[in-house]
């Protein structure tokens, strides 16, 4: 209800601002005024206020000057109009609502948090893991990698990002679910000297990318 009001209360303002600047048209200026004023009454509708009879202009019509059948007539036609544009609204919001149901009954999305604590694996130097989500009957992968770039120290490159990696695959749909098996595949790849053992500076190589290990865990 306070979001609503707000939303009205604003767009007086912004109407209000547009009136007083004495730029706008005639005809604009009197469409302006009727949804100034339809805005009013609706926004004390809901608010269960009294409603406010007006004429065709949107002036309030005067008790003292206007029969009472003339109030009458203009009271019911205002609340017609007033009725008629909550149900408009009404229906509005069933028709999204119903549309968002759908949408997500078609495609479901799901996700996968991971959350990597550490990597028990003497490797002897810089290394990079990836992790991701693979399909061993269609022997594919099914995501993108999450990469730890792994220090020679044991621990991550971004110092800072300790006891913080966490990543998380979206987007699994209806089609994910259905598959027989999901593996979530660990690969680590050393980053270094092409042969662990060389020890001849003559030949020692840096940043070469080499396979060297791999886990799965098909339990998903």
């Amino acid at each position: 209800m306070f979001r609503s009001v707000r939303h009205m209360i604003y767009d007086l303002i912004e109407w209000r601002s547009q009136i007083l600047s004495g730029t706008l048209p005639q005809d604009e200026l009197k469409e302006l005024k009727k949804k100034v004023t339809a805005k009013i009454d609706y926004g004390n509708r809901i608010l269960d206020l009294d409603l406010v009879v007006r004429d065709e202009d949107g002036n309030i019509l005067d008790p003292e000057q206007t029969s009472t059948i003339s109030l009458f007539r203009a009271h019911e036609i205002a609340s017609k109009q007033v009725e008629e544009r909550l149900q408009e609204e009404k229906s509005q919001k069933q028709n999204i609502d119903i549309n968002r149901q759908a949408k997500f009954a078609a495609t479901p999305s799901f996700a996968l948090f991971v959350n990597l604590k550490n990597v028990v694996c003497k490797i002897g130097e810089d290394a990079e893991v990836l992790m991701s989500l693979y399909d061993p009957l269609e022997s594919k992968f099914i995501s993108e990698n999450y990469l730890v770039r792994w220090s020679s120290c044991g621990l991550p490159k971004d110092i800072d990002r300790l006891h913080n990696l966490r990543a998380v695959f979206t987007d699994l749909g209806s089609k994910d679910l259905k598959r027989e098996k999901i593996s979530f595949v660990c690969q680590i790849v050393r980053v270094g000297r092409m042969e662990l053992r060389d020890n001849n500076t003559r030949k020692l190589t840096s940043g070469l990318r080499r396979p060297f290990g791999v886990a799965g865990n098909s339990g998903l």
